[in-house]
């Protein structure tokens, strides 16, 4: 049963440049919408995430043939549409490389808006979540344009925090992605006065974000951090540079980042890593010296299933839902003094906060 809880009043983000308070409880990021329940990415995962209590919605921005910003976790749409099943479009099948990975599918940067609306989405994780499988078919690719004016249909309840996807992938195709965003924040109304968070794994992008934002109290930056396996920022490989991740949430590091960005987002094992047996270990120092810095600390991704939780909190198979287990995690991550974190259940993490008061 899906719990509906009242939205917290919102907080404060403050000026970019300068750190952000502290929140009286961590703040909820409705990773790509409601995507435990609907399919990811789409305006009903949206609204369901605003109405289970997302403090922020978070949509992946890639970039259209004729260049709009289109919410889609990458721009290989293969496994999150019905495109293969529209034989019109059977000849944009491609590979490309996409910041070092082969891929095989179709991309949206091949493909005109209007030529999007005529998909469908479906669910990325199939029988895993057949409560969103069942609603395959019914949703459009929802552009940021829209997702924008469903976060103002709420007012001041709810802000945004995009990603901006693979951007030095993007601009070696001619599509400037950040370029479009900061464009979007300054035009727009809602993005002029609305809590809005900018993620990105790449540096540069950031550093510019930093300047061409400076002076907006009400956005702030988000460094993606990488889990240990992926070693350099596509940015800072493009550019021959040495920087890893691993050397960023060092103590040096993490104050390299607090001159450009208010947010740390690392993965969840990044902060708080399995045991040999899989089992939830002791936190590391990472959110500590993080916050000596004055930076806040966002974790990804808590979701409800047994596969994804550690071991000593799992019940039953792992393709089953396990609620309390979830729950649970969240509130350990907590007590570690965790500042947001992204969830595909809004309404269990609102639930864990709630109970522990």
């Amino acid at each position: 049963m899906v719990i509906r809880l009242a939205l917290p009043p919102m907080l404060v983000l403050g000026m970019v440049m300068t750190a952000v308070p502290l929140a009286a409880k961590p703040l909820v990021f409705a990773h790509r919408g409601a995507s435990a329940w609907l399919p990811e990415e789409t305006l009903p995962a949206y609204e369901k995430a605003i109405a289970d209590g997302a403090d922020f919605i978070e949509p992946d921005l890639v970039p259209t043939k004729d260049g709009v910003l289109v919410a889609r976790h990458e721009s290989n749409i293969t496994e999150t549409t019905d495109v293969a099943a529209h034989p019109e479009f059977a000849a944009r099948r491609a590979v490309k490389v996409i910041d070092g990975q082969r891929q095989e599918g179709w991309f949206t940067e091949d493909f005109m808006l209007a030529e999007l609306k005529t998909l469908r989405a479906k669910e990325r994780l199939g029988a895993l979540r057949p409560e969103s499988m069942a609603h395959d078919g019914a949703f459009e690719v929802a552009t940021f344009e829209e997702i924008v004016a469903l976060a103002a249909r709420h007012g001041k309840r709810v802000g945004l925090i995009p990603e901006l996807k693979h951007p030095t992938y993007f601009a070696g195709l001619g599509f400037d992605t950040p370029g479009k965003l900061v464009a979007a924040i300054k035009a727009s109304n809602t993005l002029r006065r609305a809590p809005v968070i900018v993620q990105c794994f790449e540096v540069a992008t950031l550093k510019r974000l930093h300047r061409e934002l400076a002076g907006r109290r009400n956005v702030a930056l988000f460094q993606l951090i990488q889990s240990p396996e992926v070693k350099q920022p596509a940015d800072i490989i493009a550019a021959g540079g040495t920087l890893t991740f691993d050397e960023m949430v060092t103590p040096r590091g993490l104050a390299e980042i607090a001159t450009y960005a208010q947010w740390i987002g690392p993965p969840l094992r990044r902060v708080i890593p399995l045991d040999g047996a899989g089992n939830a270990g002791a936190p590391s120092m990472l959110i500590a010296d993080a916050h000596k810095t004055g930076l806040k600390v966002g974790v990804f991704t808590f979701r409800p299933e047994n596969q994804f939780l550690p071991g000593n909190l799992q019940n039953g198979g792992p393709g089953e839902r396990w609620p309390h287990g979830m729950m649970a995690d969240v509130r350990t991550f907590v007590a570690a003094g965790v500042d947001g974190f992204f969830t595909d259940d809004p309404a269990l993490a609102r639930a864990a906060l709630d109970e522990r008061g």
